[in-house]
This record gives structure tokens, C-alpha cells and sequence, in this order.
């Protein structure tokens, strides 16, 4: 995972709220560990587009799966650069006034299709892992009957910044 929160690079605008940065190892955590994660792409038109995902992150990469067509994979063809973000626990409170206690992730990165049959696989098997572990005995058929129509991306990521409120005592 990335090992700095990389605050100082001239291409992603620095935190506002610097107290509420979150270390990076908890943002690597986060992220890893996150159930679910908002992928953020761009048309070709200018319009915004943003769709949930399931997904795994395996070293300073994450990787989805998806249908051969769509409006996310358009978009990503158009422009690879995109943003995918994680929220964590939330809670909002009445202290002192309303808040909301949270941790989130957003990364940015860029997107590319994985074409090696071996390597989709072995994503396949790992979100499997993730997601259905008490079914995995029926995962390897399943992974085999619809590879070749299952495609895998991978977002590299180049950027990534956690963000909490936490309660204080």
C-alpha cells in the first residue's frame, strides 16, 4: 500500500481539515477491509458517473469485476483516470451540537482491463474470498463458466487520503 498520504503532490488539492487526516496506515486498512467502495468516472460529455462496487485490493492495486459493456466501462474507456472511495463506520451524534463520527478513504488512480485469463482468475477467486467465503467450494465452477464474459479492472492507485471524526474523550 502507499506509505505517505501524499499531501504534498501538486495534483490533488491538500486537506482543508488537516486534524482529521487520517494516518495512512489506517487508510491503507480502511481500504482493504472496506465492504463496498464508490468507483467515479467521467463521459465523454463532461458528466460525472458513479456506480457501487464490490472489490479487493491486493498490494497498491484494486480490482472489480463487471459485464462487458456499460456506461462505467465507456467511461473509463474515454478517460482512465478515476476516483473510488470507501466510508467506514459512521455515527451521527448530538454533541455539543450535531456531528457525525466517520472514517473514509478516497483514492485516485487509473483504471485498466486485466486480460490474463490466469490473473482474472485469481481476482475472481480472491472476491469470492471476500464476499462468499461459506460457498467457496462452488466458486472455482462458477469462476470457470463465466470468465471469459467477466472482465477485471485494476485501479493503480496513485493518491490515496482517510479522512475521520472520532470521538474524543
Amino acid at each position: 500500500m502507499l506509505s505517505e498520504n501524499n499531501q504534498n503532490n501538486q495534483y490533488y488539492r491538500k486537506m482543508r481539515r488537516k486534524d482529521r487526516l487520517m494516518p495512512v496506515e489506517k487508510s491503507n486498512e480502511l481500504l482493504e477491509k472496506g465492504e463496498y467502495g464508490i468507483l467515479s468516472t467521467v463521459g465523454e460529455d463532461g458528466q460525472p458517473y458513479a456506480t457501487p462496487l464490490s472489490y479487493i485490493v491486493i498490494d497498491n492495486d484494486i480490482y472489480f469485476h463487471c459485464a462487458a459493456e456499460g456506461q462505467k466501462l465507456d467511461n473509463i474507456t474515454f478517460e482512465p483516470r478515476v476516483c473510488f472511495c470507501v466510508v467506514g463506520k459512521t455515527q451521527p451524534i448530538y454533541d455539543k451540537g450535531f456531528t457525525t463520527y466517520f472514517e473514509s478513504v478516497i483514492v485516485y488512480g487509473k483504471a485498466e482491463k486485466i486480460n490474463d485469463k490466469d490473473k482474472k482468475n485469481e481476482i475472481l477467486m480472491k472476491l469470492a474470498e471476500k464476499y462468499l467465503i461459506e460457498h467457496i467450494d462452488k466458486a472455482k465452477s462458477d469462476i470457470e463458466r463465466s470468465i471469459d464474459v467477466t472482465l477485471i479492472y485494476k485501479i493503480s492507485i496513485e493518491h490515496i487520503t482517510g479522512k475521520e471524526k472520532a470521538k474524543t474523550n
